[in-house]
């Protein structure tokens, strides 16, 4: 997924929209939608694209790794899914000298109980 928004150390980072790029794997038993072609027996992708790009166009965070928190705490909560992993690269950073992206990698489960 592709967005603009505004995260980054320096407050320049915070007032002018930069590119991100987020990528969103969620594990879950996919049987049941599979046997039944039925959508509402997994997860809506349009709704994780709606939900991710609400929290990284509306929010405002200085770390990748506070907006890749951010984005799981969300999935997880309003998902029926028992583990997510979220990819956040920055293609746009400045560090010095040539480089693709920053990013950063987590993986969060739904609490067990």
């Amino acid at each position: 997924m592709q967005f603009q928004g505004r995260h980054g150390y320096y407050d320049h980072e915070l007032t002018t929209p930069q590119a991100f790029e987020v990528d969103v794997e969620l594990l879950l038993n996919l049987q049941p939608a599979g046997l039944d072609d039925d959508l509402s027996r997994t997860v809506d992708y349009a709704e994780v694209y709606a939900a991710t790009r609400q929290i990284v166009e509306s929010t405002s965070f200085r770390l990748l790794e506070a907006l890749a928190e951010a984005i799981s705490h969300e999935l997880l909560a309003d998902f029926a899914i028992g583990e997510v992993g979220v990819r956040i690269r920055k293609p746009g950073v400045q560090l010095g000298g040539p480089l693709d992206h920053a990013g950063v990698e987590i993986w969060r489960r739904r609490p067990a109980g």
